[in-house]
């Protein structure tokens, strides 16, 4: 998608105009990889001038444009308060900046009833798709138990579930039984090696969401997003700002924990081929560990850390089910670029999840033993504005 296109689609001149913002004589241009809301560059050729990002929100995926919006203005302004409070804390820099509309809104709706946000563009800032250094690793579980930590004190109800059950293991595995019961595309007979796997633990995979009922795990904000391009890092390759707040919802620790494990653990890509290559990276884990620690160990309760990695068997094992029920119903909601590749993903995130098991000990032990010393060593590092 080029800028020439896209112009023909969208009227971004007049779009910019219900926007609070400086400058004049607009380049518009796609920026970013994502794959749910469109994202483009808005440059004043008046060099002086800041430079926004603009995005056309996918009402499709959020339904609640309101909500969403709301949660958003929620979040970014609880975030901005503490990080102000911070010994040499920059909010702006270090906290998504929503720009108001003309009309006091965050959020403008298009007469071709398209929705469309913006916010500061964060200037000598990078993001990776992969994790390829324990640094890397160690700013990411920074990032987002910075994140978790600094929302600990925001009170959930306030916040509106955007995407409903999101990660709910109830509802997928709800979703996974009638794929199967109905075997809409003919292709039950292919899968009936997984679906007996998958079934065989789905008891055992429900562990936090009966733990978060009884009340044992407490319900908090949480990211529920947590892969590491959506972190930005500063030209050092520090932590800088989390981002991608969409998915901001109530939910457990774990689950960001989890998510984040999931793709920094693995040293193979999420469709892998060849199973073998499927391998876990343990000095990467551990970075995480030890970056995520550090920021949530003030606030974590003891039958969080312990659930930490429920979190890390949980996510691979949920994203297995949601490939495979895609897979049965014939390939409707993920995209797929070959054949079976929805079946390539299942097996994949199956084996990813039969190594994490094999090794559960080692990791539950790296978790413990990272909280121990912390625990050992003070000061604490600490955020909130009450210290």
């Amino acid at each position: 998608m080029n800028s020439q296109s896209t112009s023909m689609i969208y009227n971004f001149a007049g779009i910019i105009t219900h926007f609070n913002i400086e400058g004049a004589d607009f380049d518009v241009t796609p920026f970013g990889s994502g794959h749910i809301n469109d994202t483009f560059l808005v440059k004043s050729k008046i060099v002086s001038y800041r430079t926004y990002l603009l995005q056309k929100i996918n009402h499709f995926v959020f339904k609640d444009i309101d909500g969403l919006m709301n949660n958003m203005v929620l979040v970014v302004n609880h975030l901005k308060e503490k990080i102000a409070q911070k010994p040499n804390g920059n909010s702006e820099k270090e906290v998504l900046t929503l720009v108001p509309c003309n009309n006091g809104k965050y959020y403008y709706k298009d007469d071709q009833g398209n929705y469309w946000r913006m916010t500061y563009f964060l200037e000598d800032t990078r993001s990776y798709d992969l994790v390829t250094t324990e640094k890397q690793a160690y700013q990411g579980g920074v990032a987002f138990g910075q994140f978790q930590y600094l929302l600990a004190d925001l009170d959930p109800a306030e916040i509106v579930d955007v995407i409903p059950d999101f990660l709910n293991i109830e509802k997928r595995l709800r979703d996974f039984n009638n794929a199967v019961a109905n075997d809409k595309a003919d292709r039950l007979k292919t899968v009936v090696t997984e679906v007996e796997y998958l079934s065989s633990w789905s008891t055992a995979m429900n562990d936090i969401l009966k733990l978060g009922k009884a009340g044992i795990l407490p319900l908090r904000i949480t990211h529920n997003d947590t892969k590491f391009n959506n972190i930005l890092l500063d030209k050092n390759n520090d932590i800088q700002c989390v981002i991608d707040l969409d998915t901001v919802m109530p939910g457990y620790v774990a689950y960001d924990f989890g998510d984040a494990i999931r793709s920094i653990i693995n040293t193979a890509v999420e469709d892998e081929k060849d199973l073998d290559a499927i391998q876990l990276n343990i000095p990467l884990f551990t970075e995480f560990t030890k970056g995520y620690l550090s920021e949530t160990l003030s606030f974590l309760t003891e039958p969080e850390l312990k659930s930490l990695i429920k979190g890390v068997m949980l996510l691979p094992y949920m994203q297995a089910v949601r490939f495979l029920t895609d897979y049965i119903e014939g390939d409707v909601y993920y995209k797929t670029h070959f054949p079976d590749h929805n079946l390539q993903r299942t097996r994949a995130q199956i084996q990813l999840f039969k190594i994490l098991e094999l090794n559960r000990s080692k990791l539950s032990d790296i978790v413990n033993t990272e909280w121990l010393l912390l625990k050992s060593n003070a000061p604490i590092k600490k955020v909130s504005a009450a210290e």
